[in-house]
């Protein structure tokens, strides 16, 4: 009989739903252990073949921790709030949960194809009302706690305002905003109920403020950073800008320490963690004021962390957005300023920060003071410094700082030496730390670990500045200006937020007539007719951010149907963590930080068990495709400009955006000849109608080159492949064993579909053990050899030890060479064959169910019991020794595995093939390594 993978796939996959297998239950008889695959957004393109890489490994370990006597918690949902489904509802009119429905069902019908062990019965959708009333829920524990560093954990903001009312907040330590004005316990009893609220917001761990965001006009919303490209948006290519909007922030600053001591306890990628270090940014320095020249009161303030470089400051550099410019900015200088802030709004920040090819900058016209020496200091806006980050201010000394020193030769501006072991400062910088000081005033002669107290002690002292620990992290913008998110439990009364009451939740997202801006600029949500709290009051009309739903959903599917809490005690309790995560390293200070942030605040309120939510995290590799992308000039004109890659030296002065195009336009596709012809630009233009009047500037064959590189596969490339394409071909099975033979799970891996048959050739040797040459089920119940269970014992081993370590390409490898060398020896032992069936369930679990109970067995094979190795089949009865004279090989010999050393020696010295290299010859000495090898020494 041949496989026939698509009627035995089908089969077994109705048997699995009819009869529960993967379901599960809370079980104090047995271990727990939790499996968490990231979740997914369900787009309308569906599953391609890179997302179910970190599924299949998950199923995998789920499958194995089952049959090795687990109560494994293996579940799947969605992140189902997102702009694609907001933007298909601003082209088409139908609402999101419509269109996020029909991709859900597409999306599960992917999963399930793929033969996935989920308990489907605990799924959540973030979108859903009785999910998302836990985040408005926890949102609203956020507003009414703030951080207590006397405590070190998150405190019921009432509590605060008792303090207050007693001693004002001047022995209060906590959390707050920099600008928190000092009170005293009258100033706070004389202030009105609104001006409380208001200071109470200094304080909250959720609050309003402004803050300098990343906005798309054309889209009608915020962007995080990871959605800006070449200042466009990835999805659109329109143009971006920074700007100051009022947003709802997280305090997650509170959280810093905590965040940063928790790496040391979780087991997760080291890359991944530090990466979290270095965003959380902790550094020790010195907060310095810097007066202005034409206004003494007024100073900049600035966060170093080289206070000891304070004389070789010889600029000063403001982020373009900092409050202070048009202040500074002279009428001289005016028209530069702003044609400089204009042309950096149109930059993101990563962009900003990675620049290091382009010096930029504009100079005010005005000065500060060095508080130390006195002397004028130069002021200019420059790019590289960024509101957002620090003071937004940077005393520049560029004798130690490279970038400083670019800007400063660029601009003709001093170069001050302050230690004498610098060198070679005049062709760049050197931020030596070693030497004394020179040039350096009060501490001249001192070292480093001298200089440090004595400027630090010299600002405290003059009220000019101190000591400071500082983080590079900020507040975490909490606002979508969108209508298809969760809406913020809020409404607005004389300016100041309240929430709404508990018993309230969820509040759902009103009815609309667009999903557009209002005509005044508010959010979707202000379109809704007489959505009013109460009939009165204003409710927030931006709703949460795409991460809000992720940052807690591990819980929810602990318990998915409670109405009363987002997860009972006794589930909570028992599952305790996530021992198992699987997700992309892409989310590291996204997804990643904001989700074990809402943890450590959960933790506090002690309604989970764990400071650290998963315990193990593997980030999958990518499976990677070729991305085709033109090139788009940067320009606010309505009508865009496209040039051929190989013309851009054409425009030296011009600013383009490269832009992902459908591979399926495009001629010699991943090659270096890659382009669009005539017939590709018309299916470009018929793809994106907002450029059917743009300008193709073409080479002289009339074509559009385009830039091919390997890199992630996705739909915002437009370069997937459908694995259910695969499947159809080849089976689930095969496609699970194949990406998995691929290569290491933490390794990106190029799809290639070359290797892909001798996978299925392998399925089909493996179920050829069981059939004789007729075709029919053929299974012996005779005693298996030793050499077959050598085979069978081997495999175990490995396959155990591999799985254990996540190398599930290695076991890949050792299936096909026990079937292989079961095959030649013609195997079809039923005492090898079960134990091999149950050994390979994990990975491919269609045929080995089929064969498990054409095995006569009853049950699944996934209730079994994974079989475990015995080492006395393991055990050579011989070892093959070479025999070595003066190190050189001239013969080998089988001696048996327990021969003693003596032993060896005897024999080796006795075998009729070595006594011609012996004849004539002494033996000065016999060397055996036991196991090894022999080698005679002879004179």
């Amino acid at each position: 009989m041949d496989y026939q993978p698509r009627d035995i796939e089908q089969r077994w996959r109705k048997y699995w739903e009819e009869n529960e297998i993967y379901k599960v239950e809370v079980d104090h008889n047995k271990p727990k252990y939790y499996v968490l695959d990231m979740f997914p957004y369900p787009s309308g393109a569906g599953l391609h073949v890179g997302h179910p890489l970190g599924y299949i490994a998950s199923d995998i370990f789920a499958r194995y921790k089952r049959l090795k006597g687990f109560n494994v918690l293996h579940p799947m949902g969605y992140d189902s709030f997102g702009l694609p489904a907001e933007q298909y509802a601003i082209q088409t009119g139908i609402h999101p949960a419509i269109s996020t429905e029909k991709n859900i069902n597409r999306y599960r019908e992917q999963l399930e194809n793929l033969g996935f062990s989920f308990d489907w019965s605990r799924e959540v959708r973030t979108s859903d009302p009785s999910y998302y009333k836990w985040t408005q829920w926890i949102f609203m524990q956020l507003f009414k706690h703030y951080y207590d560093q006397d405590a070190d954990k998150a405190m019921p903001v009432e509590t605060l305002a008792e303090r207050f009312a007693k001693d004002g907040n001047a022995n209060v330590k906590a959390v707050c905003d920099d600008d928190t004005p000092a009170i005293s316990a009258a100033d706070w009893n004389g202030m009105s109920e609104k001006e409380q609220n208001e200071f109470l917001l200094h304080y909250r761990l959720t609050f309003p403020e402004e803050s300098f965001v990343n906005w798309c006009p054309a889209l009608g919303t915020v962007l995080s950073n990871d959605e800006v490209k070449d200042g466009v948006s990835e999805r659109g290519g329109h143009p971006v800008e920074r700007k100051l909007m009022k947003q709802w922030s997280m305090r997650i600053t509170a959280y810093a320490d905590k965040l940063l001591e928790g790496l040391n306890h979780i087991d997760w990628p080291e890359s991944l963690k530090e990466q979290q270090r270095n965003w959380i940014g902790r550094s020790q320095g010195a907060s310095v004021r810097f007066a202005l020249e034409q206004d003494a009161d007024t100073k900049i303030e600035v966060f170093t962390t080289r206070v000891d470089t304070i004389y070789g400051v010889t600029f000063m550099c403001l982020a373009p957005e900092h409050d202070l410019v048009d202040q500074l900015t002279t009428p001289e200088q005016q028209e530069e300023i702003e044609k400089y802030i204009k042309w950096t709004a149109s930059r993101s920040e990563r962009e900003r920060m990675s620049e290091v090819k382009q010096v930029t900058g504009a100079f005010t016209g005005s000065y500060c003071i060095n508080p130390f020496n006195g002397e004028k200091v130069p002021i200019y806006i420059a790019d590289y410094v960024l509101a957002g980050y620090g003071t937004g201010a940077v005393m520049a000394v560029p004798s130690g700082d490279q970038r400083d020193w670019n800007f400063a030769t660029h601009f003709g501006l001093p170069i001050i030496p302050i230690l004498d072991a610098q060198k070679d400062i005049e062709t760049a910088a050197d931020p030596t730390k070693e030497g004394k000081y020179i040039n350096s005033g009060i501490i001249d002669g001192m070292t480093y670990d001298e200089a440090i107290p004595t400027l630090t002690n010299w600002l405290e002292e003059r009220g000019l500045g101190k000591g400071k620990i500082q983080y590079r992290i900020r507040n975490a913008v909490f606002s979508r200006q969108r209508y298809w998110g969760e809406p913020v439990p809020a409404y607005w009364k004389d300016g100041v937020p309240y929430l709404i009451d508990e018993s309230e939740l969820p509040l759902v997202l009103p009815a609309v007539d667009k999903y557009l801006p209002t005509e005044d600029g508010d959010p979707p949500l202000g379109r809704a007719e007489g959505w009013k709290y109460q009939d009165q009051y204003e409710y927030e009309l931006s709703t949460m951010p795409g991460w809000a739903g992720s940052s807690w959903y591990w819980y929810r599917y602990m318990d998915s149907q409670n109405d009363e809490r987002f997860a009972s005690k006794d589930a909570v309790q028992y599952w305790q963590a996530v021992d198992l995560y699987i997700g992309g390293s892409e989310h590291a200070v996204g997804h990643l930080l904001y989700s074990r942030f809402w943890n450590h605040f959960l933790y506090d309120l002690g309604l989970v068990p764990e400071k650290e939510y998963a315990k193990k995290l593997i980030n999958q590799g990518m499976i990677q495709g070729v991305i085709e992308s033109i090139f788009m000039e940067k320009s606010e004109a309505k009508d865009k400009r496209f040039v051929s890659a190989d013309l851009l030296d054409q425009y030296p002065d011009t600013e383009w955006a490269q832009m992902p195009v459908h591979v399926d336009f495009v001629s010699d596709y991943g090659s270096e000849q890659s382009h669009l012809d005539k017939d590709g630009i018309e299916k470009f233009k018929e793809w994106r109608p907002a450029f059917a009047n743009a300008t193709f500037i073409t080479n002289d064959k009339g074509q559009i080159v385009t830039k091919s590189e390997v890199g992630k596969m996705s739909k915002r490339y437009f370069n997937v492949v459908n694995p259910d394409d695969v499947i159809d071909r080849y089976g689930t099975d095969c496609f699970r064993m194949y990406e998995m033979f691929l290569g290491p799970i933490e390794q990106a891996k190029p799809w290639d579909t070359k290797g892909i048959d001798g996978v299925i050739k392998f399925l089909r040797r493996f179920w050829s053990l069981f059939f004789d040459g007729n075709g029919e089920f053929a299974v012996s119940q005779e005693t298996p050899s030793k050499e077959e269970m050598k085979i069978l014992h081997t495999t175990i081993k490995k396959v155990t030890e591999d799985i254990e370590r996540f190398n599930f390409n290695t076991c890949v490898s050792a299936f096909m060479i026990a079937t292989n060398d079961l095959k030649k020896m013609k195997c079809n032992k039923a005492a090898v064959l079960k134990e091999l069936v149950v050994l390979m369930a994990p990975f491919a679990p269609h045929i080995n169910e089929e064969l498990w109970h054409r095995l006569g067995e009853e049950g699944s094979v996934h209730k079994a019991s994974f079989p475990e190795y015995d080492e006395k089949y393991l055990k050579e009865d011989s070892i093959t020794y070479p025999i070595a004279i003066n190190g050189k090989t001239r013969a080998t010999a089988d001696f048996p595995a327990d021969a003693s050393k003596a032993d060896i020696e005897k024999a080796a010295q006795e075998l009729d093939t070595m006594q011609k290299w012996l004849e004539g010859k002494t033996i000065r000495k016999v060397i055996v390594v036991p196991g090894r090898m022999v080698n005679i020494v002879v004179g």
